[in-house]
């Protein structure tokens, strides 16, 4: 009887994981298995020839510096991932403390979260405008004289992306800060505000080694979601200006569906695949001194 039982179970949970199993082998395993072979091919959209070229688009990519441009901007954009992390940080301690209209701030920060790409792509790209934006009439306001061209010049535009990045993701880390703050012992701080320890040890000392498993979630997550990204910057610079904003994904977008070189673009996503391994193995093996459960 038990036996049965068992398989009854067991048959029951198949049942209930069969049509997310199926959406993963048909659309990630599958397309993933036909990139990879894709990637040894000279392979054209629309185009009738399709040629086994081995190595040729590894070495193509090797010697791009196009590609290596494109690494270095994701680097760059990257850095925009711990940046939001300690201001979403900061900004949940603030907020889960008894202040006035607290839910409605905690709104407010999580609504760029929720707002249509395209909607802030159009809002960033007044605000950046370099002669008549608000930003720039700020700082020329303060006697800055010469403000930066953001998004206009190539010595600022990945920085102003970052900046973009960093107001767009807040909010999300916020909200999971608040959900962790939660379960933070209240005893475990008026003891140590008993035992004389400042609101920055308690801060330091206490909360931000109980949040750490959060911390690694929100790093492991932003720095994935980060360098897969392309919409926004594709909406406002569309890798301009001189491919200053031209980051890996991106550029994977422009080979696969403005020149339509499938082959190399695949070449270029297992590339872009590899790094993403590897940064998430890095932080996996890191955690284990700095996470504590």
């Amino acid at each position: 009887m038990r036996n049965n039982w068992m398989r009854r179970q067991r048959l029951l949970g198949y049942v209930f994981i069969g049509p997310s199993m199926l959406g993963i082998l048909v659309f990630f395993l599958i397309p993933a298995a036909y990139s990879f072979g894709l990637m040894f091919t000279n392979y054209k959209f629309m185009s009738p020839n399709v040629d086994f070229v081995g190595f040729d688009n590894i070495k193509r990519l090797l010697h791009d510096e196009l590609f290596y441009k494109s690494l270095k901007n994701t680097v760059l954009f990257l850095l925009a991932v711990p940046v939001s992390v300690a201001l979403g940080f900061l900004v949940a301690v603030i907020l889960n403390e008894k202040i006035y209209l607290k839910k409605l701030l905690r709104g407010l920060y999580f609504m760029p979260y929720i707002t249509s790409g395209v909607a802030v792509a159009f809002v960033w790209m007044l605000l950046f405008q370099p002669k008549q934006g608000p930003i720039n009439g700020l700082l020329r306001s303060i006697g800055i004289d010469n403000p930066p061209g953001w998004l206009s010049t190539t010595t600022s535009s990945m920085y102003a992306i970052d900046i973009i990045w960093v107001w767009f993701m807040l909010g999300y880390n916020m909200i999971i800060y608040l959900a962790a703050l939660q379960e933070v012992s209240p005893e475990l701080m008026e003891a140590a505000k008993i035992d004389g320890a400042r609101r920055g040890q308690v801060l330091r000392k206490i909360i931000w080694p109980l949040v750490s498993p959060t911390t690694f979630l929100l790093l492991v997550t932003g720095l994935i979601m980060t360098i897969k990204t392309f919409g926004i910057i594709q909406a406002i610079t569309q890798g301009g200006p001189g491919n200053s904003t031209t980051i890996l994904s991106l550029y994977v977008y422009q080979n696969a569906f403005r020149y339509y070189d499938m082959g190399y673009a695949s070449t270029i996503s297992w590339a872009l695949f590899a790094i993403i391994l590897i940064i998430t193995a890095v932080q996996w093996i890191g955690q284990k001194k700095w996470v504590h459960y």
